[in-house]
């Protein structure tokens, strides 16, 4: 079977294993019917994901303009301390900040390969620690905006990482730890502002991802640098497809980049 198109982060359905599809302008693929079997994916051309154009794509899937123009890149989505719709504020389009900022927003513990702080829209549970590639997780605090999250991250990053080790999660060398204690633990970290806010009474996640068998050591496939490559699929985890000769390919780090997809 072949299939052609932009590459965008992988959507996913939470299950028993997790779900992931590849999903083109004209077609999409549930990936998880491809395991074990040989994928040739090979580098068409870029298309960013905001004006369309064949530009090299810079950063987030978008070429360089758009991302200093777009919206759907401000600094606020990666540090949302820097949110300001709350007050009022514009940083590039009032109306969309509004929009994403001024919603329910979840900060998480998630264990990837180690525990982690995290931000979410709270729409965006379990999704956003299934991308993380988090076989535990769970929530500490639910706030109105985002602004608020982006306060309580920053506090809490004093006491544990805000950083996923991609090798370690992708190799499976984990352990799983009590995330309710650890919530329990920093509860007395967070700002004054959002006490009020903190969830006293859940339990945590368990993701199952869809890996027949884990690398022992991984190599990232570039496709700048390697722009034909053909493996085995053994496994899918986080946003990252795991190769039975060690590759792995992380689908959101190469959005924009426009592929064709065999699957034998």
């Amino acid at each position: 079977m072949l299939y052609e198109g932009v590459l965008r982060k992988m959507q996913t359905e939470n299950g028993s294993p997790i779900q992931y599809f590849l999903v083109f302008e004209k077609d999409f693929l549930n990936l998880n019917q491809a395991l074990d079997k040989e994928i040739q994916i090979d580098f068409i051309k870029f298309q960013c994901l905001n004006c369309g154009q064949e530009r090299p794509i810079y950063r987030q899937g978008f070429c360089k303009s758009c991302f200093y123009e777009t919206p759907s890149a401000g600094e606020w989505i990666m540090k949302p301390e820097l949110s300001t719709a709350h007050l009022d504020k514009e940083d590039r389009d009032l109306e969309f900040e509004k929009r994403m900022q001024l919603q329910p927003h979840i900060v998480y513990l998630a264990n990837s390969s180690n525990v982690k702080v995290g931000v979410t829209r709270k729409s965006q549970v379990p999704t956003r620690w299934i991308d993380q590639g988090a076989h535990e997780a769970i929530e500490i605090v639910e706030v109105p905006n985002r602004y608020l999250a982006g306060i309580t991250e920053v506090a809490l990053k004093e006491y544990v990482s805000d950083k996923t080790s991609w090798q370690k999660m992708l190799t499976n060398r984990i352990e799983d730890v009590d995330l309710v204690e650890w919530r329990n633990k920093l509860k007395a970290s967070i700002p004054d502002e959002v006490t009020d806010y903190f969830i006293a009474s859940n339990t945590e996640t368990h993701l199952n991802f869809p890996v027949l068998q884990y690398p022992e050591k991984v190599k990232s496939l570039n496709l700048d640098k390697t722009p034909s490559y053909r493996g085995t699929l053994k496994g899918i985890k986080g946003q990252y497809l795991i190769f039975d000769d060690g590759t792995v390919f992380n689908v959101r780090s190469n959005e924009g980049y426009y592929v064709g997809i065999g699957i034998n």
